[in-house]
C-alpha cells in the first residue's frame, strides 16, 4: 500500500469562488434593495447550518439568484505551486462539480499540466456526493482507494464520500465550506489544512503512516510464523 494519486476538487480548493458567490449576493442585494454586506451577513447562518447560504437566502426571500459566472472565478496564488511541486512525486486527478469545459478552465489557470485525470461532473453525467464519481475517477486512475487522498473544501461533497470509499480525506477549510460543522465520525478527515502551502507536510504524516501500518503488519506476521516454529 502506497499513495500513488492526489485528487483535488476544484471550487474554493484550487479555483477562489468568492468572486462568484459575492456577484450572486450582490445580485440578491439589489433586488431588495440592501447593501451588499447586510446580504452577505443574512446568508452566513445558512452556510454555518451546512447550506449554500446564497441559495438559501433566495428561497426565503422568494427571488431569483443570478446564475452561477465560471468566467469571474480566480486562481489561488498556492494552487500551481502546490500541483508542480506534488506532480514530482504523484500523479493528480480531478474529481469536482463544474459545468462543461472543465479541461479548458483549468488549462486557462495553466493547473491542467500537472494533471492526469480529470472527473468532472458535466462531462460524466454524475455528481458528488455519488461514489459512482469517485470510483469512475478510481478506475480511470488503475487506483485502490487506500492509494489515493481526496482534498476538498465541502465536507459533504468531497470528504465523506471518499471516505466511505477507503480513501485518505483532507479538509481544505477555505471558501464558504470552511463554516461546515463536523456533527459525526463519518464527517470527519484524516486531516484539516487551511490553504495549500500546509498540504505537502499533511502528506508526508500519510506517508509516514503508511509505512508505519506497513511494518506493525510486517512484525505481527512475524511472531505469527515463529509462534508455529
Amino acid at each position: 500500500m502506497n499513495i500513488k494519486w492526489i485528487f483535488f476538487d476544484i471550487g474554493s480548493t484550487l479555483v477562489d469562488e468568492m468572486p462568484v458567490y459575492e456577484y450572486r449576493l450582490k445580485g440578491i442585494a439589489d433586488a431588495i434593495g440592501i447593501s451588499y454586506k447586510k446580504a452577505a451577513n443574512l446568508a452566513k447562518p445558512y452556510y454555518n447550518q451546512n447550506l449554500d447560504g446564497e441559495v438559501e437566502l433566495a428561497k426565503k426571500l422568494n427571488i431569483s439568484i443570478p446564475k452561477w459566472d465560471s468566467n469571474l472565478e480566480e486562481v489561488y496564488l498556492d494552487s500551481e505551486p502546490c500541483l508542480k511541486e506534488l506532480s514530482k512525486r504523484f500523479n493528480i486527478g480531478i474529481i469536482a462539480n463544474q459545468p462543461l469545459g472543465t479541461s479548458k478552465r483549468l488549462e486557462k489557470f495553466g493547473l491542467l499540466k500537472y494533471i492526469k485525470v480529470v472527473i468532472s461532473s458535466a462531462e460524466e453525467g454524475v455528481a458528488k456526493p455519488d461514489p459512482k464519481i469517485f470510483e469512475l475517477a478510481l478506475q480511470r486512475a488503475n487506483c485502490l482507494p487506500k492509494e489515493a487522498i481526496m482534498i476538498g473544501d465541502r465536507v459533504e461533497k468531497d470528504i465523506i464520500p471518499a471516505k466511505k470509499l477507503g480513501m485518505f480525506t483532507i479538509w481544505l477549510k477555505r471558501g464558504y465550506g470552511k463554516y461546515w460543522n463536523i456533527n459525526s465520525e463519518d464527517e470527519r478527515p484524516n486531516f484539516i489544512i487551511n490553504d495549500l502551502t500546509e498540504l505537502s507536510e499533511i502528506i508526508e504524516k500519510i506517508v509516514l503512516l503508511i509505512i508505519k501500518i506497513k511494518i506493525s503488519i510486517q512484525i505481527n506476521m512475524t511472531k505469527t510464523i515463529l509462534k508455529r516454529i
